[in-house]
């Protein structure tokens, strides 16, 4: 049977692979977001200026009267798509939350090498203050699309959460491999 501190230890590698995740999806997502807040903030411009294109040109034909209405329609309604969206709320929450779920990864990853080697008692006040940091981000509720999620897998499926200096001195073992089972998003 496996001493506590190795038991422990096993979970801090589970952790740090969900924050490894769950972080790389909220990573994904905020430039969703992003791209999304920008697509809010030119669009309705662009949209004006087709409305008031008809003036511009004093021209009176349907087509143009069409996509004059069209226009300022439409620069209206994504204005008001955005402030019902909150896309700035929601930019700084997936923000905050990868910034630390980024901090809760290494931290894990580390508490797991590193940290483990210390008596159990202080290992498990390391962990137990990391678990408590964990649960505030959790609290959060935030919830990406799963989309985002697969992108995350795809991405550190490919490497590039694998660092040299793991491969050279053959300490890989934390990050996940393809034929391992589906991880899940500390999210879900």
């Amino acid at each position: 049977m496996a001493t506590k501190s190795v038991e422990l230890a096993r979970e801090c590698k589970r952790q740090f692979e969900n924050c490894l995740y769950t972080s790389s999806t909220l990573l994904i997502w905020l430039r969703w977001l992003r791209g999304l807040k920008v697509f809010f903030t030119i669009a309705p411009i662009v949209c004006g200026s087709l409305g008031s294109w008809r003036i511009l040109t004093a021209s009176s034909s349907g087509t143009m009267t069409a996509l004059g209405a069209i226009g300022s329609f439409l620069g209206g309604l994504l204005s008001t798509i955005y402030s019902a969206l909150k896309l700035d709320t929601h930019i700084a929450e997936a923000r905050t939350a990868a910034g630390e779920l980024t901090s809760l990864r290494d931290s894990f990853r580390q508490a797991a090498l590193v940290s483990s080697k210390k008596s159990f008692e202080e290992f498990e006040a390391e962990v137990t203050k990391l678990r408590a940091r964990l649960d505030k981000v959790r609290a959060l509720g935030l919830t990406p699309p799963d989309l985002c999620f697969k992108m995350a897998q795809k991405k550190v499926r490919s490497g590039d959460y694998t660092f040299d200096l793991d491969q050279e001195v053959g300490d890989g073992a934390l990050l996940p491999e393809a034929s391992k089972s589906e991880p899940r998003s500390l999210l879900e």
